[in-house]
This record gives structure tokens, C-alpha cells and sequence, in this order.
């Protein structure tokens, strides 16, 4: 690769969507920023399987975390061209039961994943002029439905979906600034959420589970778009249609 060779940062890519990710950026040609927060182990993994990237460990919802990442690709490789917001967390809570959700539930939501996006977008927003490059927001069909692990995580990707479309005015005409929304994905995170397993497979019109590698491609969609920006892409096998 050259040192004209694009880079990109992903966070939350010790695994799932954001290790899908980062093997399509790589195999596309780009350098990658790989981060995550308390997983060193299967981030230096997934560094050792891919040509010419790095591993960041740190919490994104600090936000003295998001100007080391974007240090992390300039100082070495001189230049940014891609963020993929893709760290989040989740876990279930009934939507019926309000007193089931504790305030700091609400804090960390919030700061992993809405916060940590705009504090790394603002942070890598010179770099990514630079190069005209591109943020790609991983949401959710949470955010555009009643739906949801929980009303904290729903709450947290509509905020992150009206984000994107925000910046995406907001930063242009240098950078563009897209979304997509997955549905049920089958990760380390979600795998045991069986009633959600088996609403996709009968429901979906698609027939099957959706896979990190299909929100992987969804991402790359969006990257090769070079007329789009403020979009959400739906990723969820057209379970939203049923």
C-alpha cells in the first residue's frame, strides 16, 4: 500500500459488525484504526489478521478518547478518510417496565452511543476535510420504530440517526455523513436474545438472520456513494415491511 492508500477508524471493532467492517475496509484497500474498550486480546487478533492496521483500546464516551483515535491514524499514516461510529452497547429491559431502567443505564447509553459519536466526528472532522472523507453512523431500526433492547438504546440511535443528518449539512460540501440502521444482527451481544432470533427467521422476508458481514456491506454501500449524504440505509432483511 502507498501512503496515498485510504485510512479508516472503526470503533468498536474487536468483533461483530465492527470486525466485518474493518475486514471490508481492508480488502478494499484501506489502513485501519482498530478500536475498542477493555478488549485487547481480540483486537490485536483481528490487527494481526489484517495488512497494515492498529489496535486503540479506550471509552469512547470519554471524550479525550476521540482526538487520541484520530492521532492514532494521523501520526502514523499522515491522513483520515473514513470513521465507521459503530461502538454501542445494549442489553434487554422490558419497555413496560419503567423501574427496571436505573439513571446511570441512561448515562452510559447515552455516552457510548451518542456522545462517543460526536465527540470522534468533531474530533476527525479537520482530518476528514483533508480528504474529503466520510462518517458512516451504525444506528438502528431502534431508532426508527418502536423497537428496541431497551427505551435507553432506542432513545440513544434516533439520536444517532437525527446526528447524521445534522452533520451531514453541517460538515458538507467536504465530508459526507451517512447512517445505516440494522435490525437484528447475529453477534456475541445479541445471540442469546432468542425470542428476537426466532421473530426474524419466521418474520423476515428474507428467510434468515442478518449477519455482520450484511451491515458490513451496507457500510461500504454507503462509502462508494459519492452523491449521498444525511441517508439511513435499512439493513434488517425487510422485517420492516412485515
Amino acid at each position: 500500500m502507498t501512503t496515498k492508500s485510504p485510512v479508516a477508524l472503526v470503533t468498536g471493532a474487536a468483533g461483530g459488525i465492527g470486525a466485518a467492517v474493518c475486514r471490508a475496509l481492508a480488502g478494499q484497500g484501506h489502513r485501519v484504526v482498530v478500536h475498542d474498550f477493555g478488549k485487547p486480546e481480540a483486537g490485536e487478533a483481528l490487527v494481526a489478521e489484517l495488512p497494515d492496521t492498529g489496535y486503540v483500546d479506550g471509552d469512547i464516551s470519554d471524550p479525550e478518547v476521540a482526538p487520541k483515535l484520530v492521532a492514532a491514524a494521523v501520526e502514523r499514516w499522515g491522513r483520515l478518510d473514513v470513521v465507521v461510529n459503530n461502538a454501542g452497547i445494549a442489553r434487554q429491559i422490558p419497555h413496560r417496565d419503567l423501574d427496571a431502567v436505573p439513571d446511570e443505564w441512561w448515562h452510559r447509553v447515552l455516552g457510548v452511543n451518542l456522545l462517543g459519536p460526536w465527540h470522534l466526528s468533531r474530533a476527525a472532522a479537520p482530518a476528514l476535510r483533508a480528504t474529503r472523507g466520510a462518517i458512516v453512523n451504525v444506528a438502528s431500526v431502534a431508532g426508527l420504530t418502536v423497537s428496541g433492547s431497551s427505551i435507553p438504546y432506542a432513545v440513544s440511535k434516533a439520536g444517532l440517526i437525527h446526528l447524521t443528518k445534522l452533520l451531514a449539512v453541517a460538515l458538507a460540501p467536504e465530508i459526507r455523513v451517512n447512517a445505516i440502521a440494522p435490525g437484528y444482527i447475529d453477534t456475541p451481544l445479541t445471540h442469546d436474545w432468542t425470542d428476537l432470533r426466532d421473530a426474524v427467521d419466521e418474520r423476515a422476508p428474507l428467510g434468515r438472520l442478518g449477519a455482520p458481514e450484511d451491515a458490513a456491506a451496507a457500510v461500504l454501500s454507503l462509502l462508494n456513494s459519492p452523491y449521498t449524504t444525511g441517508a439511513v440505509l435499512t439493513v434488517d432483511g425487510g422485517l420492516n415491511l412485515t
